[in-house]
């Protein structure tokens, strides 16, 4: 199979996937097990992809300055800063670190 391919059936595949989503009946979305369970799983997702984001570089485990950045983005959200805050706070501690050596 050639690339293309792979992208056209990617494509496909994910707007058959939606165009589900779409015919779920709506009784079926107000249930509150489904609002539960769709809040539980996006929380998680985030939370797996913040983790292999920081932690991950290819197939290997890398301790570098992107933990650092989460640490001081964690102490900024326990000290209940607004989002945009935390942001900043993540992105100038992985600055600072990686200015002063850390790859």
């Amino acid at each position: 199979m050639t690339t293309w391919l792979y992208i056209i059936v990617a494509g496909v595949v994910a707007y058959l996937t939606k165009l589900v989503g779409y015919l779920v009946p709506a009784k079926v979305l107000k249930n509150k097990r489904m609002t539960r369970v769709a809040g539980t799983l996006t929380i998680g997702l985030l939370a797996s992809l913040t983790v292999i984001n920081t932690l991950a570089n290819g197939q290997q485990l890398t301790f570098d300055s992107r933990i650092g950045s989460l640490v001081a983005a964690l102490i900024a959200l326990l000290l209940r800063a607004p989002f945009l805050v935390v942001v900043i706070v993540g992105a100038a501690a992985a600055a600072l670190l990686r200015l002063a050596g850390l790859p």
